[in-house]
């Protein structure tokens, strides 16, 4: 006689309650497929002269997708650059970065792990078009961010140079000059109009 149909999950685990079964044809339809509703699926067909069971593994999958994108960035001189993007995919997708459309490779000052990209002691050529790329089987999706290096003159304004009223003859004085800089600029003391040089004092 026509068999009479049925589907179960071979892990036990309940039908998805969106599943819909159309029993006279032997159709098992799930809207809306999940990653929790993957597995293996059974259906069985019966009747009085015996059973016969049919199995079939519905894999999920999906292309990436951005869940963490990177931003430009303005760096002076000798600064440290970090970015770091993050995308969702199944399977998890891999990445790697391009500077200027040319693949970028971790060397020196250049550190890449996974989505993380970390450039120490920043240069003027290092200025340029970054871009980060998730791929996985089902698709590729690309990320940019413009890096742009600054060079800033010796800037007082936030630096004072106190005024110090020696207490003791004979005591230490010590007086800090920090100003804002990019790149680091050199240093020279004066007195007066006289150039400062070390000696033993």
């Amino acid at each position: 006689p026509v068999p009479t149909i049925s589907w179960r999950r071979a892990d036990g685990k309940q039908l998805p309650r969106k599943a819909r079964r159309h029993r006279s044809s032997g159709l098992l339809e799930i809207p809306n497929f999940q990653q929790e509703d993957a597995g293996l699926y059974e259906c069985v067909a019966e009747n009085v002269r015996g059973k016969n069971v049919a199995r079939g593994q519905l894999t999920f999958y999906a292309q990436p997708s951005w869940t963490q994108q990177i931003r430009d960035v303005r760096a002076a001189i000798e600064e440290r650059v970090s970015w770091e993007c993050r995308a969702s995919g199944r399977p998890k997708p891999s990445y790697r970065w391009l500077k200027d459309g040319e693949p970028l490779l971790p060397q020196g000052r250049v550190q890449l792990e996974q989505g993380s990209l970390t450039i120490a002691n920043v240069s003027l050529s290092d200025a340029g078009m970054y871009q980060c790329v998730a791929e996985n089987r089902h698709g590729v999706i690309f990320a940019s961010a413009e890096l742009s290096v600054i060079a800033i003159g010796p800037d007082f304004s936030k630096t004072l140079l106190k005024k110090v009223t020696l207490v003791k003859v004979g005591g230490e004085v010590i007086i800090e000059c920090k100003p804002k800089a990019s790149p680091r600029p050199t240093y020279s003391w004066k007195k007066g109009k006289d150039i400062l040089r070390e000696n033993e004092r």
